[in-house]
């Protein structure tokens, strides 16, 4: 993947330069599957200018955090797509791993409405048997006037962390990936040396 310079403008890639100006991504939808994301976006140079329209599917595994982001939003998914229902213990602190009843649940990939004032979920609930059930929220408005999700603001703040995880990948943070020696190399080995 040719990652997207996170300083563009005039000074090029010189971040230091007065003149840089760090580009605008504005993304559509993100998907992961296999640890790779694809992710449909818009990118400007500056706010004036004519976005420019990208799909990509990134090469890389994408780092750690952008899996734990979207997981987050998995209680969401559960609640829109009436399979499970809120109970006392139902929604997790920032700082613990989702609760059990969460387990068979995936929250794979999102798709914003129009100027990101709402979004469509998509996920998966792991079957008896390893199948696969394929989940689709409704849309949901951030400013939903009817009060119909009442968590709305919640969905809103997670989406976004999710979505500066999303662009943080587009911008080259990913998985460290180093392949090992085909034939490792003993360090300690010398020729001719004591044994």
């Amino acid at each position: 993947m040719s990652q997207l310079l996170p300083i563009v403008g005039p000074a090029g890639s010189d971040p230091d330069s007065p003149e840089a100006t760090t580009s605008i991504i504005s993304i559509q939808k993100a998907k992961l599957k296999d640890q790779h994301l694809t992710c449909e976006f818009t990118e400007q140079r500056t706010q004036d200018a004519p976005p420019r329209s990208f799909a990509l599917t990134c090469a890389e595994q994408v780092h750690p955090d952008l899996p734990h982001r979207l997981s987050r939003l998995v209680p969401h998914l559960c609640l829109l797509t009436e399979q499970l229902t809120e109970g006392p213990d139902y929604w997790p602190d920032e700082s613990e791993e989702l609760p059990a009843l969460f387990e068979q649940f995936t929250v794979t990939g999102f798709s914003m409405g129009r100027n990101q004032s709402g979004v469509t979920l998509i996920g998966q609930r792991e079957l008896t048997g390893g199948r696969v059930l394929n989940l689709t929220t409704p849309y949901q408005c951030f400013d939903d006037e009817q009060g119909s999700y009442p968590y709305a603001p919640l969905l809103e703040t997670e989406l976004l962390e999710a979505l500066t995880e999303v662009e943080a990948a587009l911008r080259g943070k990913c998985t460290d990936f180093r392949q090992l020696d085909l034939f490792e190399q003993p360090a300690a080995a010398q020729l001719g040396g004591p044994q």
